[in-house]
């Protein structure tokens, strides 16, 4: 019988994260604990973050175990065998009282809520500062799974972080990591390169055009529009195009100013992940206007998936996770390149049913099988 998993990742019920889509599927037939976010920034003296550790001691009190979730459908689908746990933890990389502190605290919650008083679980970290908890819940084995450059993660403490990172990769008896450049960085004798997927059924199949679409030539994006963005270029791009709209779907997490002042740009907001085919099947062209950055370079980004199995045309600036699909991709560099790519994606949009074909065999469920094969192996 498949070992239970202790997962310390997000917190579930956010925008599904690759370990969210991974964790679905080997919740098949394993039990699993989940235990939300403990942090990868230390908290400052600030409104903010005085304000969120009041939310999240609060949420603890009253709602003890039950997940913070923002998206209702992704709590409506958790599998049953997956129980989730908003953890009574410090978010103090690096400090060692802190994690002490989240060592005892952590353990003394998790192991009352293990399914078999004899279980040995394997213990499965998204983010590094799990490796407090590591050899505390009598786990069989320890998995890091690494889905980003922690060294170059908008808002870490990239140094401490790094450090954590360090001790767990000494731990570990596994490593997945979701691109080859992060792959590069672990010893090769327990790494595997484990890609991330996507969920084709869900992106591809026909779907109604979002209410809110704006009509004509859209240029569409979904994702945070943070620091990776290359907010410059889509600014630049958009006031070549004015007979065109861009569409932004997702959260505002830096500064917009010289986009959000442009007549023909539009920022939505975040929706929920199963309603983002609405927009992205119907727009005119998706984007990928990345920055090149650490975080980019080692990135394997859901979304280049996603919106291939949507079909519609894809621009995007350079990075190394693009190039198996570059002949599928519009390839870009600067605003004006940008702007002629996407006017060649409305006369010329190419082949659909390609784009989907790119990507038919790389669905979470096949990513997941790998996973659970080399879980396997641990004992």
């Amino acid at each position: 019988m498949p070992r239970d998993l202790v997962v310390f990742g997000e917190d579930w019920g956010r925008h599904p994260s690759s370990t969210q889509h991974l964790v679905r599927r080997l919740a098949d037939d394993r039990s699993v604990l989940w235990v939300n976010s403990i942090g990868l920034r230390r908290p400052r003296a600030s409104r903010a973050d005085v304000t969120r550790a009041l939310a999240k001691a609060g949420a603890v009190v009253a709602r003890k175990s039950a997940p913070a979730v923002t998206d209702a459908a992704a709590e409506r689908d958790r599998p049953d065998s997956v129980h989730v746990v908003a953890p009574v933890a410090i978010p103090w990389p690096g400090n060692g009282a802190a994690a002490l502190f989240n060592r005892v605290s952590l353990s003394r919650q998790i192991l009352p809520k293990l399914q078999r008083a004899d279980a040995r679980p394997i213990l499965w970290a998204s983010l590094p500062t799990a490796v407090a908890v590591c050899g505390a819940l009598g786990e069989a084995a320890t998995v890091y799974y690494c889905g980003d450059d922690f060294g170059g993660l908008a808002g870490v403490d990239h140094a401490a972080v790094l450090r954590d990172e360090e001790r767990l990769v000494a731990k570990a008896d596994l490593i997945f990591a979701a691109s080859p450049r992060l792959a590069a960085g672990f010893p090769a004798e327990k790494t595997l390169l484990l890609e991330h997927g996507v969920d084709f059924d869900l992106f591809s199949g026909p779907c109604a055009s979002a209410e809110d679409l704006p009509g004509g030539l859209v240029a569409g994006f979904y994702g945070a529009l943070a620091d990776w963005v290359d907010i410059p270029l889509l600014a630049e791009t958009a006031r070549r195009l004015p007979h065109w709209t861009f569409c932004f779907v997702g959260p505002v997490l830096a500064d917009v100013a010289e986009l959000a002042g442009l007549d023909n740009v539009v920022l939505l907001g975040p929706r929920p992940h199963h309603a983002l085919p609405r927009y992205s099947a119907h727009w005119t062209a998706s984007m990928l206007p990345f920055r090149d950055c650490p975080q980019i370079r080692a990135c394997n980004p859901l979304k280049l998936r996603e919106y291939l199995a949507a079909g519609t045309p894809v621009v995007s600036t350079a990075f190394p996770a693009l190039m198996p699909y570059a002949r599928h991709v519009a390839i870009a560099e600067g605003a004006a390149d940008f702007a002629r790519a996407l006017e060649r994606a409305a006369e010329e949009p190419g082949d659909a049913s390609a784009r989907k074909q790119a990507v038919v065999g790389e669905t979470w469920a096949a990513r997941a099988r790998i996973a659970a094969e080399a879980l396997e192996k641990l004992g």
